[in-house]
Formats: C-alpha cells, structure tokens, sequence
C-alpha cells in the first residue's frame, strides 16, 4: 500500500537540498554549510525511516518517492555508514540498477577506492569534467550498459561545464 505521507516527506527532504544545491557547489561557505546541514538532517532521518520501513521501494513511496530517497543517500556523503546501508537495502530490494550502480559508485570513491561505473565527478580540469578513477576502464562502457546508463561520453557530456 502507498504511504503517501512518506512519499510527500522524501520530496520535501529533497527539495530542500536541492534548492541548496547550487550554492554548495560554489566558493561561499555559509551556503556551503547550509547544504551540509541539509544534507546531514535528511540523512539522519533516512536512517529512521530504514529502521522503520526498509528501502523505500516504489510500491511503499511511489517511483518517485523511491527515487527521491536514493538522492537523500546519494548526498550523505558526511555519514558513509548511511550510504553503505542505503546500498546494501536498494541491492536487496532490487532498486532501480542505474540509482544502485551511482550510490555503488558514490561509496567506493568516499571511500578512497576507484569507481566501477564512472559516475563520479572529482571536477573540472582543462574545462573538461575529471571522474575519479574507475576499476577497468575498458570494461566500464559495458558495466554501465548493463545497469542502463548512458555512455560515459553522453554522461560526461551532460556534466560539462557552461561555454562561454
């Protein structure tokens, strides 16, 4: 059955960060700290409604609420406890592949180890994005077929910073 107040709540978490998102990628720390704090409250409440639901699955919160708790983990970058367990519920829960293979990715590289998917971001250099390093490079173009991402130059592509 559809707990629809869940559902609302995971939106309303995500907005928040969301709305945040913009100045915590830029070089003012207040809005920085901002996010931050955003990110680590969703964060602490993910781990409630795990401890009271499991993974929010698209039958319990609705294909977008489910997806909209995988961004809350996807941001826990602070609390890597929060994201492992986020993983290993989705994997068990048979969550969407693609959210599956970026939290996989967002794990391994918060925790110092090479990405598997190449979904991952360390920034910009020579005006081109730089993913973190990836395990077998030349086997990633398939590992992402194989959970429905885009190409890595499509990715990559979609990351690129403004021209001017």
């Amino acid at each position: 059955m559809l707990n629809e107040a869940l559902a609302r709540e995971l939106t309303d978490l995500t907005d928040e960060d969301l709305r945040l998102q913009p100045g915590a990628l830029g070089d003012d720390p207040a809005a920085q700290l901002a996010h931050r704090r955003v990110t680590v409250r969703n964060a602490d409440r993910l781990t409630v409604i795990l401890d009271e639901h499991g993974w929010p699955t698209p039958a319990l919160v609705g294909p977008e609420g489910a997806r909209r708790a995988w961004l809350i983990a996807q941001h826990a970058d602070r609390q890597l406890d929060v994201q492992r367990r986020a993983l290993a519920l989705m994997t068990a829960a048979g969550a969407d592949p693609t959210q599956v293979a970026m939290l996989h990715d967002r794990v391994r590289v918060n925790e110092g180890h090479p990405q598997t998917y190449g979904t991952q971001i360390a920034g910009v250099a020579d005006g081109a994005p730089a993913p973190w390093p990836c395990d077998d490079p030349a086997g990633m173009e398939q590992r992402r077929a194989a959970v429905g991402l885009a190409p890595y130059a499509e990715y990559v592509a979609r990351h690129a910073p403004p021209a001017l």
